[in-house]
């Protein structure tokens, strides 16, 4: 089985909630990971996604510690819209 991964960083302006956490997470950047495998037996190269990782930073500590949540994409992409609607 083929499979890749994907990161980028999504930039938040102001404080935001996830589904899948109770706690709402400071303005910022985020990184994130998608991971998709191959869909085989087609003529043509498709993938599914399998996994949407955020990398969220450490509450206390060293800096370079993160946490990762394995999160929906949809929840990600719908808490950056409404990032994007809120007034500054």
């Amino acid at each position: 089985m083929t499979t890749r991964t994907s990161a980028k960083t999504v930039t938040f302006r102001h404080p935001f909630v996830l589904a899948a956490l109770e706690e709402v997470l400071p303005a910022g950047d985020y990184g994130v990971e998608t991971e998709e495998e191959r869909i085989e037996g087609l003529s043509y190269a498709a993938f599914r996604r399998t996994s949407t990782v955020l990398r969220l930073h450490a509450r206390s500590g060293p800096s370079h510690l993160t946490r990762a949540l394995t999160i929906d994409p949809d929840d990600l992409d719908a808490a950056l819209d409404r990032d994007r609607l809120t007034p500054d």
